[in-house]
């Protein structure tokens, strides 16, 4: 009993640090407000386009790419309308109209992420993104990260690929994503909440949760909860009594008589 006494107290303390960190950790994502976190209200709708005079024919767009087309998309990349072209060699993006290439270069994606910013504030900083980090980890890359000057310090995620905008990222969301990180205790790349860490923490928890309902039965003697047990026992003790007194005279006369 001394052993899981003392394994109890040790566990609980190692295991009551990381029950604060869940707490504090759900709180805070709790709290933030999701909008922010989602980065959605940064993001322009895409802009309304009059259709195109004359677009290139299908021969037209195979012999601009010079290779099997798997897959073939048109639609509006900011100021004109494109075809994003997918290839066994991958994705590619060419005007429309012209069959020219559409280099979605570090000007390009600058100028793809001011057109989808709802902000005023311009960029000051243009970054290729080629290795995942943790605000592209589940993006497709590689990507451009066009940072803006606002207080939020939003940064869009432009495909260098395509030249879709594919997500916003801001300090609410760095914050959160702190938090999240915290609370499924993936320390690496935040995505994971099935590992051998939080398993042995999900262990010790269930060894704590036992041990302690070991220990209090032991813990526990009659009188801890006398104010309890007393008043049933003396309620009790008056039924047994009554249920023995014998009766009184006159109701032993009054019982029929054979």
């Amino acid at each position: 009993m001394f052993l899981i006494r003392w394994l109890h107290k040790w566990s609980g303390l190692v295991l009551g640090l990381q029950f604060l960190l869940w707490a504090l950790s759900g709180a805070v994502m709790a709290l933030l407000d999701h909008h922010k976190v989602s980065g959605e209200h940064a993001l322009a709708p895409p802009a309304e386009l009059p259709a195109a005079a004359a677009l290139l024919p299908l021969t037209g767009v195979a012999g601009a790419v010079g290779e099997p087309i798997t897959k073939l998309r048109l639609k509006p990349l900011y100021d004109s309308w494109v075809y994003e072209v997918s290839t066994p060699r991958g994705v590619r993006v060419i005007n429309a109209t012209t069959g020219q290439p559409v280099v979605i270069d570090a000007a390009k994606a600058r100028e793809l992420a001011v057109a989808g910013f709802t902000g005023y504030e311009p960029p000051k900083s243009v970054t290729y993104v080629a290795k995942s980090t943790l605000e592209t980890r589940d993006l497709p890359l590689p990507v451009w990260r066009v940072e803006f000057a606002d207080k939020e310090r939003h940064a869009l995620l432009v495909s260098a690929s395509t030249g879709e905008v594919l997500a916003a990222k801001n300090d609410t969301w760095r914050l959160w994503d702190v938090a999240w990180m915290l609370h499924i205790m993936d320390y690496d790349d935040r995505q994971s909440f099935n590992h051998p860490l939080i398993v042995t923490l999900a262990t010790g928890a269930t060894w704590l949760a036992l041990s302690g309902l070991i220990l209090l039965f032991r813990s526990f003697r009659r009188s801890d909860v006398a104010w309890i047990l007393d008043p049933l026992e003396a309620l009790a003790e008056r039924r047994r009594a009554k249920r023995t007194a014998p009766l009184p005279p006159a109701a032993k006369d009054s019982r029929p008589r054979a």
